[in-house]
């Protein structure tokens, strides 16, 4: 699972920096551009490239809660949906406790990464680089929310229920996942690893006490909306950052 999403991202991102960290010019003086226009001339075919990257990007999912409750099912007779966490039973619970976890994670790692941008550790990361169009903000908001159940279905509630299954230790479980987040942003520089890994010890510890990964999507999702959205919309007054 992980060789066809997330593990494969990983593997390229840390080619991604050793590229990055031979280059004449400084890692702090790089940019990483996110959510970029494939045809910014032509605004209808973007979309569609966006749209399309978008919904190939959760195959994986799909692939996890069609295997999970035919392959070694944890719960027998549980939809994957019930075991992951990602039903409907706890709205409430799940809104609310992403909402935290979101200003728990998205303030002091907005710090984060001014601080290693500040001292040449990460790059300078542009979060939204669509064409104008009537469609980038909603496109934003789909590929925030594609992030959020991406990574967190695949790396928190399908990796930590395999590995828990096999007999993995749980800090070690906790820290192969969160390695794996970390290393996956690599490309953005070190401050965007140490902010991941972080984010993946405290994301897997709440799994770990819920079994949800309902309230990670949400606070997963909010946080990219922020940072896609806010940036469209205020990019040219945010040079600061």
């Amino acid at each position: 699972m992980l060789g066809l999403s997330l593990g494969a991202s990983a593997i390229w991102s840390i080619l991604r920096i050793v590229e990055r960290l031979t280059r004449p010019v400084p890692l702090g003086e790089q940019t990483s551009a996110l959510n970029t226009s494939l045809t910014p001339d032509r605004p209808w075919l973007d979309l569609t490239y966006q749209l399309t990257g978008i919904a190939l990007a959760l195959v994986p999912v799909a692939l996890v809660i069609y295997l999970m409750p035919r392959v070694a099912p944890p719960q027998p007779g549980a939809t994957a949906y019930r075991m992951l966490g990602l039903d409907l039973r706890e709205p409430r619970r799940d809104l609310l406790g992403g909402v935290a976890l979101a200003a728990l994670i998205g303030i002091p790692g907005l710090g984060l990464y001014l601080a290693a941008t500040a001292a040449g550790v990460n790059t300078q990361v542009s979060p939204a680089n669509l064409v104008g169009a009537w469609w980038t903000v909603p496109v934003l908001v789909l590929s925030a929310v594609q992030n959020a159940v991406l990574e967190e279905v695949v790396i928190v509630g399908y990796l930590l229920t395999r590995l828990e299954q096999a007999g993995w230790r749980v800090p070690v479980a906790i820290g192969v996942s969160a390695f794996v987040r970390g290393a996956y942003h690599l490309y953005q520089g070190f401050g965007g690893f140490v902010g991941n890994v972080v984010m993946g010890v405290v994301f897997a510890l709440v799994w770990r006490r819920t079994r949800r990964v309902g309230p990670l999507v949400v606070a997963h999702a909010l946080i990219d909306i922020v940072a896609f959205v806010g940036y469209a919309l205020l990019k040219d007054h945010l040079s600061w950052l």
